[in-house]
């Protein structure tokens, strides 16, 4: 019955991203290719400033997206530092300085990484006013990036790549507002609650009482899966029946964090003008997502080690509503797109089975990835897979009529750089600095070990590819973790983003030269093998090594 349960989750899964696969990309490359403006926007581009009919170079839109980031990081802040003055704060005191730092870069960051208690941390003015806005504004931030990579494909011989205000402005009224509103509805009409209500007293089922706020919560709930941000409103995440109430919602809650990434895809194709490429993208991602998804269900199922062993399965922190295979499926899917949004604790997963979201992280998350982060990531793995191809056959490699030379390979090799370094940079700075390492060991984790080590690299994985998701064994909320996972945090956002920008510009510039005999064709089975091994030697197997320290070692004692 839990075989069939599970098939018929993945085909109505698979089922409802088909039908939205073209109407939702078709609809973000109309949306990102028209000259019109809505009057809402036409004001909105005259209170700042801007003349949305003029393009930027890509140093310009760069400065866009850093200038108008940095000052959402400010204004989530202060929020917070200021919350006691605000409506609706519950009573609750102003949010202590490092762990509001953390709070806004994640927020800011499209990570939603979360060292705290919402419910008695952050009230309803500072879920609203900062981090909802920043659910809204940061997912549509990195799809404006991945759109500009992409008409950086699609032109020649130009010196722009888009308008940043406009991208990021039509991202977020014509396309996650909308939808947020559509889903927060079905959310609503499925039991999440959705209101401004304070604290309650709950009877519990042990016959206890507990104090729990309600709040806006259905409309959060709608664009943090649909930004593929994450985090939750409160502390129990999406295993919350007031996040999360049924198997339905749970489902439902997949869609909404896979639709837009694997939609993307045929946006690209669609902008490229070779529907085929995007076909060819999407493949890979798939292939990705449904060996993770197995392989995690399989360890998960099986109960590997001592304990589940002797107590004839691994429940423990399981969502016991739903059952294993809802659990390793919002696993999978909330860590291959970025999300963060969990409905089971990944530290009380077996230990293979616990390797299997950090890998999914340190695959970079192009599986399908984040909104925007997770096809431009793809791009910059396909950029290489060609560059690769070329070499083999002697020949200069190209993609979709561009050439890949040296600049390109230098900046796509940049991008690649940025992700394992901070997550081993982190990891190891945590050990081996006396004084740091003594506070780490003492205060953040209460399973030393290798299950310690993993908590420990699982943060670092999660921060630096903005996912959200944790270890949940690791105390995380001290001087050094605020600091280090919000400077990580940050860092890989929007260092990636530059070069991926500055790729954008290179490329647009270049003119398209015609496909020959020896060019390889992007769009056949032979390319997407190359790009889905090239995927995990460039990225998974970077981590082999400090793997072998922690859940391997774990896993294999």
């Amino acid at each position: 019955m839990a075989g069939l349960f599970a098939i018929l989750q993945v085909a109505s899964l698979a089922l409802i991203l088909a039908l939205l696969y073209r109407p939702l990309g078709d609809y973000m490359a109309h949306l990102y290719s028209s000259t019109k403006n809505l009057r809402i926007e036409r004001g909105f581009y005259r209170l700042i400033g801007v003349d949305s009919s003029v393009e930027q170079t890509w140093q310009a839109y760069v400065r866009g997206v850093l200038w108008f980031s940095g000052t959402g990081l400010l204004l989530v802040y202060l929020l917070q530092r200021f919350q006691t003055v605000l409506p609706y704060s519950l009573g609750l005191p102003a949010v202590p300085e490092g762990l509001s730092f953390n709070t806004a870069a994640s927020f800011v960051g499209n990570t939603n990484w979360q060292s705290y208690s919402p419910e008695v941390t952050v009230g309803y003015t500072v879920q609203i006013a900062g981090l909802a806005v920043q659910n809204f504004v940061s997912a549509a931030v990195g799809i404006a990036v991945a759109i500009a990579l992409v008409r950086g494909f699609a032109r020649s011989r130009s010196g722009t790549i888009g308008n940043f205000w406009v991208d990021m402005t039509r991202g977020t009224l014509r396309l996650l507002l909308p939808l947020s509103v559509l889903s927060a509805i079905v959310l609503i009409a499925s039991g999440v609650i959705q209101n401004f209500n304070g604290f309650t007293e709950i009877s519990t089922l042990s016959g206890g009482v507990q104090s729990m706020p309600g709040g806006p919560v259905a409309s959060q709930e709608a664009i943090k899966n649909l930004g593929t941000n994450g985090g939750g409103f409160f502390n129990a995440n999406a295993a919350h029946p007031f996040e999360n109430p049924s198997a339905w919602t749970s489902l439902f809650q997949n869609v909404l964090m896979l639709a837009i990434p694997f939609a993307l895809p045929r946006t690209f194709g669609r902008m490229v003008g070779d529907r085929r490429q995007g076909y060819a993208i999407l493949s890979v991602m798939a292939t990705f997502y449904i060996a993770s998804l197995t392989i995690l269900s399989l360890v998960e199922r099986a109960g590997l080690g001592t304990a589940p062993q002797l107590a004839g399965g691994a429940m423990e922190g399981k969502e016991q509503r739903f059952g294993i295979f809802a659990s390793t499926l919002f696993g999978s899917t909330s860590t291959l797109t970025s999300t963060g949004a969990v409905n089971s604790m990944h530290d009380s997963y077996t230990a293979l089975g616990g390797m299997m979201p950090m890998l999914n992280m340190m695959l970079g998350e192009v599986a399908p990835g984040g909104v925007g982060s997770g096809l431009y990531g793809m791009l910059i793995l396909a950029i290489i897979a060609v560059f690769v191809a070329g070499l083999l056959v002697g020949r200069t490699p190209e993609y979709l009529g561009k050439k890949i030379g040296p600049k390109e390979i230098k900046l796509a090799s940049l991008y690649i750089l940025v992700m394992p370094t901070l997550v081993l940079g982190g990891t190891a700075l945590s050990f081996a600095i006396p004084a740091i390492r003594s506070d780490v060991e003492s205060t953040s984790i209460w399973n030393p070990g290798n299950h310690g080590l993993s908590e420990v690299i699982y943060a670092f994985a999660s921060a630096a590819n903005n996912n959200g998701s944790a270890f949940a064994g690791l105390t995380a909320n001290t001087p050094w973790f605020n600091t280090a996972l919000g400077v990580t945090i940050l860092l890989g956002r929007f260092l990636p983003m530059v070069f991926v920008l500055a790729l954008a510009g290179s490329l647009a510039a270049q003119d398209k030269v015609p496909a020959t005999a020896g060019t390889m064709p992007t769009h056949r089975p032979l390319f997407v093998g190359l790009l889905t091994g090239v995927t995990v030697i460039v990225t998974a197997l970077t981590f082999f090594p400090v793997l072998t320290l922690g859940p391997l070692a774990e896993g294999l004692l």
